[in-house]
Order: C-alpha cells, then sequence, then structure tokens
C-alpha cells in the first residue's frame, strides 16, 4: 500500500479552503439557496447586522451586497429594518424564513464538517483549531479586518 505525501502547510490549507467550499456550495444547493445567500443567513444568525458589517464579513461591494440583500428579500428570507442609533442606517434582519433556512443550512455545514474532521483525535481538532485562530488573528492584524466566528 502506497502513502500518499505530506502535503506542504500551504497546499493543505488552498485544498482544505476548496473543500470547506465545496460543502457549503453543496450545502446551499440543497436548500435551494445560492452560496452567498447561505453565507448571508449564516451571518444573520446571531441578529441584525448593518450593511456596513455585512460588506466587511462577505468581502462584496456594497452595490454587490445590496444586490444580495435585494433578492434574498424577494424570497421573503431577510428584511431591512431601521438602525435604532441612526436613522440614515438600516439593518438586515432574519424573516421567520430566513431563520429556519439558515439554522438548517448553518446546522447541514457543521454536521458535515464534524463528519470529515470525525477520525481526528481531539488533540489534534484542538491545535488545528488553535493554529487557524492564530492565521485569522496574523491575518486581522495585518488588515484591520476580523472573520465573523458566525459565517459558517
Amino acid at each position: 500500500m502506497t502513502k500518499e505525501p505530506l502535503l506542504r502547510f500551504t497546499e493543505a490549507l488552498v485544498r482544505l479552503a476548496h473543500l470547506v467550499q465545496e460543502v457549503f456550495d453543496e450545502v446551499a444547493k440543497e436548500h435551494d439557496l445560492t452560496p452567498q445567500q447561505a453565507q448571508l443567513l449564516c451571518l444573520l444568525i446571531d441578529g441584525p447586522v448593518g450593511m456596513t458589517e455585512l460588506t466587511r464579513a462577505l468581502h462584496l461591494e456594497k452595490s454587490s451586497l445590496t444586490g444580495l440583500v435585494d433578492r434574498a428579500g424577494k424570497r421573503g428570507l431577510v428584511a431591512r429594518v431601521r438602525d435604532s442609533n441612526d436613522r440614515r442606517a438600516c439593518r438586515i434582519v432574519l424573516t421567520r424564513e430566513g431563520e429556519r433556512l439558515g439554522a438548517m443550512a448553518h446546522d447541514a455545514m457543521t454536521d458535515r464538517l464534524e463528519v470529515l474532521a470525525g477520525k481526528l483525535p481531539q488533540e489534534h481538532r484542538g491545535l488545528l483549531a488553535s493554529a487557524i485562530g492564530g492565521i485569522l488573528a496574523e491575518h486581522t492584524a495585518q488588515t484591520g479586518r476580523a472573520w465573523n466566528a458566525s459565517g459558517s
């Protein structure tokens, strides 16, 4: 039996990123969502988010985010509500249907990733989580842009 050669660190990260995106795409499709809609719903699970924060979290231009929110709104998944602290701004909130689909997509993503990592010993899972956290913290330190934990 031939063992597969060990991946270089960056190659492993790229392959993992592609795998996570593939799982996300599959879950979105199964719930009749675009991947962007699924990401939006997952980001809103913890409550309303402002448009500026969403552009940063989703890495979209303002016009692209506006179109995404408009399309999700037409499907009855999200609504715009006035920001109580700034009358000029609005926040995006999930509707009841958006909450249902967002929770289902989030749970499906979590379940599938848990299955993929299921055979990793707990100490390896902790080490991997810590290493990824360090990479994300370094990115935030360099760019000033934090990654939202609810984006899965």
